[in-house]
């Protein structure tokens, strides 16, 4: 399908946020939001010139973020529109995202929702409020059901960190006999999908009997390091 020309020689400033820094390290948090904002790119709009782009490691309930307060003055400077891949990674807070939607001398765009107006995205923005609170309040509720029971809630986390150390552990361990493989095909330059395909080729299978993937090897690769 050819892309769709709704904007003509439109200039992008692109925002990316992750929550962690882990997710920042590694890049995981950021594949999504880049695969979204190509997608974007590539099919809703004709010519698109990329200015810049700005990557903040913070909470989205943090709305002063040094990165996003640059890229909205360079959108304002050069007349260009923000690109975002989800509302939410502007911020989780409707009122912060309205005082953005009301400012005359900036304009966003959010990749997921290509043809979303104003109004439609003031919408998302305060029905996705609500559905937070509403996971909070029903998460409150359960936590306040479970302790009337006599539940120990700190040990329910102490067994839960247990279980969740003891497969990290294992996913370790099943790291190290791929080891052989994957560093001399990485010593070469080899990509991530040719590894997978090397490990393929082999007969080998995840620990979960599944086939290789690129990002099957990024997870062996950072548990090796």
């Amino acid at each position: 399908m050819a892309p769709i020309d709704t904007l003509n020689n439109e200039r992008y400033v692109i925002y990316y946020r992750v929550s962690t820094k882990k997710q920042g390290d590694s890049g995981l948090g950021l594949d999504a939001q880049k695969r979204d904002v190509e997608i974007y790119l590539n099919n809703f709009c004709s010519k698109c010139e990329v200015v810049t782009e700005f990557t903040d490691i913070e909470s989205g309930k943090v709305d002063a973020r040094p990165e996003l307060m640059k890229a909205i003055e360079v959108a304002k400077n050069l007349k260009a529109t923000l690109l975002v891949s989800k509302l939410d990674r502007l911020s989780r807070k409707v009122s912060f995202i309205a005082s953005l939607l009301e400012d005359k001398s900036l304009n966003f765009k959010v990749a997921v929702m290509p043809n979303a107006d104003k109004f439609q995205l003031h919408i998302y923005a305060a029905l996705a409020e609500q559905e937070r609170d509403f996971i909070s309040a029903r998460t409150k509720a359960a936590l306040a059901e479970a302790k009337t029971r006599g539940v120990k809630l700190g040990g329910l986390r102490d067994k839960t960190n247990e279980r969740n150390k003891a497969r990290e552990r294992k996913a370790i361990e099943n790291a190290q006999q791929y080891r052989s493989i994957i560093e001399p095909l990485r010593a070469k330059g080899a990509s991530l999908q040719a590894i997978s395909e090397a490990l393929n080729k082999a007969g080998l299978t995840t620990s979960r009997g599944s086939q290789f993937k690129p990002m099957t090897v990024k997870r062996i690769i950072e548990r090796l390091a």
